[in-house]
């Protein structure tokens, strides 16, 4: 037995198929006969898109040199310590003492040990740094702004704040036509954000100073009234050491008491011997008189306790009578002097100490990149504003010569373009061109323009017209 070998016949698609794929064959082919008929019809008329490219690169020429120019400086801050408790505190402060939008919620992310550039970030966008810097740069009267909520939202617009999530740097930019004014603005960001985290710092170390600082004042107060009295005391009474100067008049009135006691019993001697006429017996009582005087002087009579007398005042010392009066109110005043000297000495050093913990708590601005002049501008790019009104001058001539194409192409009788020619006649006639249609108002614009149009013809043109007139 031969077996025959049968061939396969290729399986032919489904006719639908078949029609669809010519279908779709002959749709390309006709989009590509389409595209290059409208090329062909462009490039027919190219002399009118290059009177259009002409018009579009002088109103792009006169766009971008009316254009102001724009400079951009940026300043870049180096994250704050997130992990610092001063941080937190102060964050308190802003989310009550702060009015506004935008502060509160910060809280929350830095409580949440979120990075506190944020923090930043809210504290440079608030109401009471921009009005610092309108006030400070004079920005009502460069911007033109009538109320300072104008002005604010002036610079928020020329101002860029952001925060890099991953570092957390953050970057200031400001836009302004001045570029030294620019640099300006986004260092005196800086320096407002400093100034304003130093006044809300609520920290331990700043409540303490606050604390220390207000007991100075009154301690120096004290110390100085204390101090005063000391020295009024001290000079009513001539005292100036009186614990020594007591010693010191015991001392002396002792050995008065002595040569006194000697002097009166040299005196017994010589009136043993002498008459109350001799001389040297009169030496001696001279000596004695003295002595005694002196010793009147140092000890005070009853009515000198007070040291107010006429002796007292015109001794250089207080009495003795008078040392145990004198004694108590200047031990007193001295006490009270020691004692305020060794608490403002105390309070000064932990003054001091307190104010280097704040600087070590509160939360410092580091500048990364501090803002520079800007050596080019930032805006308007001249070239692609140009290019783009060649562009845009020469699509729109190339749409209006299609679409007069396409216009022209309809049947005169089809529905839809009668109707379109019914409503550009409707719309003409109320335009102010147009001879009167009946309407006030469309007749009063129609006055205008021709009163309008009548002064722009020459005196040559009107005579004309009236020449013509009269034929």
């Amino acid at each position: 037995m031969t077996q025959v070998a049968t061939k396969k016949r290729p399986e032919l698609p489904p006719p639908q198929v078949q029609g669809d794929a010519l279908s779709a064959e002959r749709g390309a082919d006709n989009l590509k006969e389409a595209i290059f008929a409208h090329l062909n019809f462009l490039w027919e008329r190219r002399r009118l898109l290059q009177r259009a490219a002409l018009v579009g690169l002088l109103a792009g020429l006169l766009i971008a040199l009316a254009l102001p120019k724009r400079y951009e400086s940026t300043t870049q801050l180096m994250p704050p310590d997130s992990q610092s408790s001063s941080g937190m505190a102060m964050l308190a402060a802003l989310s009550t003492k702060t009015t506004g939008g935008g502060l509160a919620p910060l809280a929350g992310d830095l409580l949440g040990m979120k990075s506190s550039s944020a923090l930043f970030v809210g504290i440079l966008r608030s109401a009471t740094v921009e009005d610092r810097l309108v006030d400070r740069f004079n920005l009502r009267k460069i911007y033109g702004a009538r109320y300072q909520q104008d002005a604010r939202n002036a610079l928020a617009e020329k101002t860029s704040i952001s925060e890099d999530r991953k570092s957390g740097i953050i970057s200031i930019t400001v836009t302004d036509q001045d570029p030294k004014r620019a640099a300006a603005i986004a260092n005196a960001y800086v320096e407002e954000l400093n100034q304003l985290v130093a006044e809300l710092s609520t920290s331990s170390a700043h409540r303490e100073r606050v604390f220390l600082q207000e007991r100075l004042t009154a301690v120096k107060h004290d110390l100085d009234q204390a101090s005063q009295d000391f020295s009024q005391f001290a000079s009513k009474n001539k005292t100036i050491d009186l614990k020594e100067e007591g010693r010191a008049m015991l001392q002396g009135a002792a050995t008065i008491e002595g040569q006194l006691i000697a002097a009166e019993s040299e005196l017994k001697g010589l009136q043993a011997i002498y008459t109350d006429n001799n001389v040297r017996v009169r030496a001696v009582q001279g000596r004695i008189a003295e002595l005694r005087l002196q010793m009147e002087k140092l000890g005070g009579s009853a009515s000198d306790k007070g040291g107010t007398s006429a002796n007292a005042a015109d001794s250089t010392h207080p009495s003795l009578q008078s040392l145990p009066l004198l004694g108590v109110t200047y031990a007193d005043l001295y006490r009270r002097v020691q004692i305020q000297e060794a608490v403002y000495e105390t309070l000064t050093q932990q003054f001091e100490l307190a104010k280097v913990q704040e600087a070590k708590e509160t939360p410092s601005v580091k500048v990364l990149d501090p803002a520079n002049f800007p050596e080019h501008k930032s805006f308007p790019p001249r070239s692609l504003i140009v290019l783009l009104c060649v562009l845009l001058a020469v699509c729109a001539r190339s749409t209006f010569l299609l679409g007069k194409q396409r216009w022209a192409a309809i049947d005169p009788d089809d529905s839809g373009k009668l109707f379109a020619q019914q409503v550009f006649r409707s719309i003409s006639a109320t335009m102010p061109w147009a001879p009167p249609n009946g309407s006030p108002v469309q007749a009063w614009t129609n006055r205008v323009w021709s009163r309008f149009s009548s002064r722009k013809n020459s005196p040559s043109e009107v005579r004309d017209e009236s020449d013509s007139s009269q034929v």
